[in-house]
């Protein structure tokens, strides 16, 4: 398994040298965003392609990967080339810019970086296909990881086009969406990729807990960086900025991630 995880480090490591190379051509480094799901699809299948006769559990957990991962990279792909480059990253790299150092900062700062943090929080699917091989089958653990896994996807998938269709119609220029799955979350892509890697890390934990133990860092980490670093709380400071007391208004009536009911519209107390 050691050298096949290598194998799996080499390869990433080339694929974000060669992206490196692409973003200080044309300045811009934003749709790493777009490799975060798919390289994680590519270690997923890299990962399924080095055993001799993959399993029907390695198989699974291989299929599961790349279905969430190229969707992904495919959706963030299209926005980066429809919107151009993400404000976060020009900020990021503003004063390196400035001072000329804008190639080493995008490899240190944004692919470098990008790169440990994607190879750690995939490997629960790396990890849990080469424990598998050829021999592991499903177990109850592995359907209840499925279960939970669908359930994240049905949130992403749902909630991205969602926001598409959103976003698309000029009229709602300015305004919030509060409808759909939005209506019980205001983050249903990211509570969805939660969901989905918790299911991802729980088919790991069906192949042996001792596998589980040892990934279980990289849920872990996705949970935080979706709900307290570059997730949730970096989000909402750009939508306060933006949508002001709109927002204001949806935050207090919606859950911030979990889905739930909406609480119900403030009572007007005004004496008449």
């Amino acid at each position: 398994m050691f050298e096949a995880l290598l194998v799996n480090a080499g390869v990433l490591l080339a694929l974000v040298l060669g992206q490196w190379a692409i973003s200080v051509r044309i300045g811009d480094v934003s749709f790493v965003d777009a490799f975060w799901g798919a390289g994680m699809g590519v270690l997923a299948v890299l990962s399924w392609w080095q055993l001799a006769e993959p399993g029907p559990l390695a198989t699974l957990l291989m299929v599961m990967t790349a279905a969430w991962g190229f969707r992904l990279g495919g959706y963030l792909f299209l926005r980066w080339r429809r919107e151009g480059e993400d404000k976060r990253y020009r900020q990021i790299l503003r004063k390196d810019r400035e001072k000329g150092n804008f190639a080493l900062a995008a490899l240190v700062k944004v692919w470098l970086m990008q790169a440990v943090l994607l190879f750690m929080v995939s490997s629960p699917a790396q990890v849990g296909i080469l424990a598998a091989g050829s021999s592991a089958s499903p177990t109850w653990l592995t359907w209840l990881g499925v279960a939970l896994y669908g359930v994240g996807i049905f949130f992403e998938w749902v909630g991205d086009w969602q926001l598409a269709r959103f976003k698309a119609d000029p009229a709602n220029k300015g305004h919030v969406l509060d409808s759909g799955l939005w209506r019980y979350t205001r983050h249903p892509n990211y509570f969805g990729d939660f969901a989905a890697w918790w299911g991802i890390w729980l088919v790991c934990a069906s192949v042996g807990w001792g596998f589980a133990a040892a990934t279980v860092i990289g849920p872990l980490f996705l949970s935080f960086t979706l709900t307290k670093w570059s997730g949730v709380t970096l989000l909402e400071k750009g939508m306060d900025r933006s949508k002001g007391d709109k927002y204001a208004d949806y935050k207090r009536r919606t859950s911030a991630f979990l889905p739930l009911p909406p609480k119900a519209p403030r009572e007007d107390r005004t004496a008449g």
